[in-house]
């Protein structure tokens, strides 16, 4: 590798805003550049922390906190690194971007669902149960990362309205005032040709007035991929506050507004891995995703819902069934790009035995239907007599 294809393309084009405003360089990785707080927009897109891992790319080189790419590659899967190289031309050293052209901005924790695989610090409705089991980020539910919009929007602005994409991620973006806000000030600045895309539970339309398809309207390209991990009665169980019909009336009430690209993005967990090929083929038959609409996300922490912790007879038992999805797949010449994705998940899934977590799944699986009053009778049906053997 060398300058014209540095190892990451995310310090050269990315600006990401997590938890407390901290900047980072990307949402999976624990590299921070500075606080959007507390510093200047420009002192942090040129200063050390930034440009010492730009050298560092520059050079081929990877940073070890860089490991859940590497880790997901190695097993088999596709990173955000691979993604972005993809999605990004890069351009050579003599132009390096003066100003971030992607950004992924997290604007607080606020969000109506309470997900298992999900904690506090992405969900203010985790809060009552997180602070029950100290596990709570905060000493208030919602928890919000840029504490000054304004600001933000002054230091930070000049770069949004040349931006080629922003991606909303949360919490849950559509229930965040800032969110509209942003929206707003980039329709009355006349950038609007720029991508918009959602990671989003997809239960709202409507926050506090604000009619989310009137501004979907204004721009030329919007994505949704929408955090579902299956359907029904699993789907509602894994993601507390999910209904399944409401999910497809929203799908439905969007269908008038074609230039929006509507895909399903699971997470793969111990909880929904062996339930995917059914999903899949459910919103083909529903006509909620066409054939291509699909974009998985791994799970790596914590270790008890990753899928690499499933005792080894269900792994087969699994990998089983996604040979016959595979099967009804190319019967039905579904593209190679998602049997592809179905692909990683199983390589991963088998690339490390981490069934020593298995316990602990179940004693949290346990304690949260104890809790929420809630069990799965699809899971006890996948898992068997391992759903009880600790």
């Amino acid at each position: 590798m060398n300058s014209e294809r540095p190892f990451c393309l995310m310090p050269f084009i990315h600006y990401h805003v997590g938890n407390a405003g901290y900047v980072k360089a990307c949402c999976v990785s624990n590299i921070t550049y500075g606080n959007c707080n507390t510093q200047a927009f420009s002192d942090i897109w040129r200063g050390d922390a930034i440009n010492a891992l730009r050298n560092k790319f520059k050079n081929g080189e990877f940073d070890p906190r860089c490991a859940v790419c590497l880790k997901l590659e190695e097993a088999g899967g596709k990173s955000i690194r691979q993604e972005t190289h993809e999605r990004f031309v890069w351009r050579n050293e003599s132009e390096v971007n003066p100003l971030p052209i992607y950004f992924d901005i997290r604007f607080s924790n606020a969000c109506n669902f309470a997900c298992r695989t999900c904690w506090h610090g992405a969900s203010s409705a985790w809060f009552p149960e997180a602070n029950k089991l100290k596990r709570n980020a905060g000493n208030t539910a919602l928890i919000q990362n840029i504490t000054d919009f304004k600001n933000f929007i002054s230091q930070t602005g000049e770069a949004l309205l040349k931006a080629e994409e922003i991606y909303f991620a949360g919490g849950e973006p559509l229930l965040s005032e800032e969110h509209y806000a942003l929206l707003n000030y980039l329709i009355d600045n006349k950038h609007t040709k720029l991508r918009l895309r959602y990671n989003t539970n997809f239960s709202v339309l409507e926050f506090k007035g604000h009619q989310i398809l009137d501004y979907w309207k204004q721009f030329e390209h919007v994505e949704i991929l929408a955090s579902l991990d299956a359907h029904k009665n699993l789907g509602e169980y894994i993601r507390k506050g999910f209904n399944w019909n409401i999910f497809v009336e929203n799908r439905n009430a969007i269908r008038e507004l074609s230039h929006i690209r509507f895909k399903i993005a699971p997470t793969i967990s111990v909880l929904s891995i062996a339930n995917l090929p059914d999903l899949y083929k459910t919103c083909l038959d529903l006509e909620i995703i066409g054939k291509d609409d699909f974009y998985i996300n791994i799970l790596e922490r914590p270790h008890f819902y990753n899928i690499k912790a499933i005792p080894e007879q269900l792994k087969s038992k699994i990998e089983k069934s996604f040979d016959e999805f595979y099967s009804w797949a190319n019967q039905n010449e579904m593209p190679q790009s998602v049997l592809k994705q179905f692909e990683e998940c199983i390589a991963y899934m088998q690339a490390e035995d981490l069934s020593k977590h298995w316990k602990k799944f179940i004693e949290e699986t346990e304690l949260f239907d104890k809790m929420r009053g809630e069990s799965s009778t699809d899971l006890k049906n996948t898992f068997g007599t391992f759903y009880t053997n600790k």
